[in-house]
């Protein structure tokens, strides 16, 4: 198996999750140069956080334009692993590959800061390792990390079950003091209807070591790197 992580100007995330899949996951990862079309040699492509440019218009406005995005879209249409962190989740929702958007926060300061998010379903690539119900203490660094959407679109996401994150307290109860950006429903990651899109604010790359505060966000990438092997087998 091999893992992509795609580069826009501005990204800071990206070594990041470079680290967690060479050492961590132990897989062969390339960087994916934004203007880069050729995805054909990956079986999971992520999208980093930090910033692209183009995001003093709105978060992932521009991006969503790069050539490589054309190619991301192609690739999560073969049914292939795309996963989008922070501003790679801005970028999803600007592209079109989820539905709604992730505008400022609600008290329309940056917030940089360790939060907990509740595991809603394990029935995705990226969440297989988890335990529904379980809460993971993972860190969020955004000022656009208020996600919102239409009522309609609210009620698809509920009823497929793609609401795959929500903000919550300790205790795994979601409480408009847990909720650190306003998100509608308290949601902090959703999936697309094929489950094989994820995006999530919060930083799980920045949460696999115990050095680092946190080693929850670690079964995000044990999840996919076990899905991938999984089809790997099959073939």
């Amino acid at each position: 198996m091999k893992f992509g992580v795609i580069v826009f100007p501005g990204s800071n995330c990206d070594h990041d999750a470079y680290h967690v899949i060479s050492k961590h996951v132990g897989q062969p990862v390339d960087f994916i140069w934004h203007r880069d079309t050729d995805l054909s040699s990956y079986d999971a492509v992520i999208i980093p956080g930090g910033f692209s440019y183009g995001d003093y218009l709105r978060a992932g406005a521009l991006a969503r334009f790069s050539p490589v995005m054309n190619s991301v879209k192609d690739f999560a249409a073969r049914g292939r692993l795309v996963l989008g962190i922070c501003n790679g989740f801005q970028i999803l929702c600007e592209a079109g590959l989820l539905p709604g958007a992730l505008i400022r926060n609600r008290d329309l300061h940056f917030i940089c800061e360790h939060i907990n998010i509740r595991v809603e379903t394990t029935e995705t690539a990226f969440t297989n390792r988890l335990r529904a119900g379980s809460v993971l203490s993972l860190p969020i660094a955004h000022a656009e990390g208020n996600y919102v959407c239409d009522d309609k679109t609210l009620e698809e996401l509920q009823r497929e079950d793609r609401i795959i994150f929500r903000y919550c307290d300790a205790g795994g109860e979601t409480t408009g003091e847990a909720n650190p950006n306003g998100s509608r429903d308290s949601i902090a990651g959703i999936c697309n209807s094929a489950r094989n899109v994820l995006g999530l604010m919060p930083h799980p790359e920045r949460a696999c070591e115990d050095l680092l505060g946190s080693a929850d966000g670690s079964g995000v990438f044990s999840s996919l790197a076990d899905t991938l092997a999984a089809q790997v087998s099959v073939y």
